[in-house]
């Protein structure tokens, strides 16, 4: 049972714009409790235009203890970062902040790791196989790194913005691993499919690619978590695919965002 909470309560937020679709509010501040802490997770719709004045206030409030930062918010997140973890460094995005001691704030970008490992759940080791990346934002950068830390083979990035995709499709080369090309929308030839796009959370947005492409034995993986199961996923799975939703995806990071919100992951 979660307790109460009280004036001793250290409070956590997340912050999106819009926020309503997110799920982890309930699902941290329960594992707050199960792991004998007295902190809640509360959402925070703040506008890109309001986000400097909000993390000005955030940092003066002594009761904050870290934020989770969701679109579009975390590649400015991560410039409000005084300290962050490599991955973070590497991505120059953040969707995870903690209070340091002297009052800034340590990042870290976990969903990645979140997505790689809805697959694994599923039975679905990314070695080896030939990806394709819809989103090169925030999420999308953070799959990608994930993607080729897991061993594909080849990797093709489409995003709607070419120089934020280039610039993404440069840093992943740079690593001297798995090339990363341009993609498109044509999923066909591809073992490995993610979409880390919003495409699906508005009634009428396009589909993320050309679902008549896929192939059966596909692995599809979506970021969306409201509708649960986006209108890529239903897709997928009319044509036989394993899927990912991000539910699913959140499900699996969640104890990683717990152990880096309470400073027990090792870093910073």
């Amino acid at each position: 049972m979660i307790p109460a909470p009280s004036g001793a309560t250290r409070l956590y937020v997340i912050v999106g714009d819009p926020i309503a679709q997110v799920r982890s509010p309930a699902g941290v501040t329960a594992a707050f409790a199960a792991r004998g802490h007295d902190g809640i997770l509360v959402p925070v719709q703040v506008a890109p235009a309001d986000l400097p004045d909000f993390l000005s206030v955030a940092t003066r409030l002594k009761n904050l203890d870290g934020i989770v930062v969701t679109i579009p918010h975390k590649f400015a997140c991560y410039q409000a970062c005084a300290s962050a973890t490599e991955r973070a460094h590497f991505l120059r995005t953040a969707n995870l902040m903690r209070r340091r001691a002297d009052g800034s704030w340590h990042g870290d970008m976990v969903d990645g790791l979140g997505f790689v490992g809805a697959a694994r759940a599923k039975g679905i080791d990314p070695r080896g196989m030939r990806a394709l990346l819809v989103g090169a934002g925030g999420a999308g950068s953070a799959i990608a790194l994930a993607l080729i830390e897991a061993g594909v083979s080849a990797l093709a990035i489409h995003d709607g913005a070419p120089e934020r995709r280039d610039a993404l499709i440069g840093r992943l080369n740079g690593l001297g691993r798995t090339p990363a090309r341009v993609g498109t929308l044509d999923p066909a030839g591809f073992d490995f499919v993610a979409n880390a796009t919003p495409a699906g959370m508005k009634e009428g947005d396009p589909l993320p690619v050309d679902v008549a492409r896929l192939a059966p034995s596909a692995y599809c993986g979506c970021v969306i978590t409201k509708p649960e199961v986006s209108p890529f996923i239903a897709a997928a799975r009319r044509i036989g695919c394993v899927t990912g939703t991000g539910t699913d995806m959140y499900e699996q990071h969640q104890g990683i965002i717990v152990d880096f919100l309470l400073g027990r992951d090792g870093e910073g």
